[in-house]
């Protein structure tokens, strides 16, 4: 029985948070909703004290608000937070593929086209939470081949603020970025050109800036 020890706390407190944001993300808890510990302790299986904890850290990222001793409920979507969270998530991301970019092996950027046409793939049928992760797994090729552990913290900090809106809009029959900027990106990261994959991962995060508009 050496191998069954106690979950560690942090783990649970994380288990939260995930499960939580991620409901927020996809709109299953609406903004302005208001939400309870212990109804969403009972649903996650868990106690109140990660609950509680995750709800400091969803506090602190601006997916929730919280008044004490009165509510914390989820915060609307707000134009300019988006805008502000897009600039420096695109911020990030150039920063990382300036320092990817030479890094990158031919594995890396097979996975990246694989994720691009994930991404294709999922527009084509309208499955916005397929084509978002398959986003994400082609822009985390660069961050994890960048190894600078600081952009991706930010970066995963700040992105559920714009994954919210991008949702949104793509449920009330707007459009999901092209595959044809990932496209641009891939080539030129595949032809070592550094300049040109920071020009292009700048255009698809101002298009994300644009679109809090």
């Amino acid at each position: 029985m050496e191998a069954i020890r106690p979950v560690p706390r942090t783990l649970l407190r994380d288990r939260a948070y995930a499960a939580i944001r991620d409901a927020i993300v996809a709109g299953e808890i609406e903004p302005g909703a208001v939400v309870r510990d212990a109804e969403l302790a009972e649903r996650l299986g868990l106690s109140r004290a990660p609950v509680r904890e995750a709800f400091s850290r969803l506090v602190d990222e601006g997916l929730l608000e919280s008044k004490p001793q009165s509510y914390t409920r989820v915060t609307p979507l707000v134009a300019s937070d988006v805008r502000d969270a897009a600039a420096v998530v695109g911020a990030m991301h150039e920063l990382v593929t300036r320092v990817a970019v030479p890094r990158l092996k031919p594995a890396d950027i097979e996975a990246m086209r694989a994720a691009n046409e994930r991404f294709a793939a999922a527009v084509g049928t309208g499955d916005v939470g397929a084509a978002l992760s398959a986003d994400d797994s082609l822009h985390e090729v660069l961050v994890r081949v960048s190894g600078n552990r600081a952009a991706a913290a930010t970066a995963a900090r700040y992105t559920p603020l714009i994954r919210r809106l991008e949702r949104r809009r793509f449920g009330q029959g707007g459009s999901c970025r092209s595959a044809g900027l990932h496209e641009r990106l891939i080539e030129a990261c595949a032809a070592g050109d550094v300049a040109e994959a920071v020009r292009v991962t700048a255009e698809i995060w101002r298009g994300l800036e644009e679109l809090a508009d």
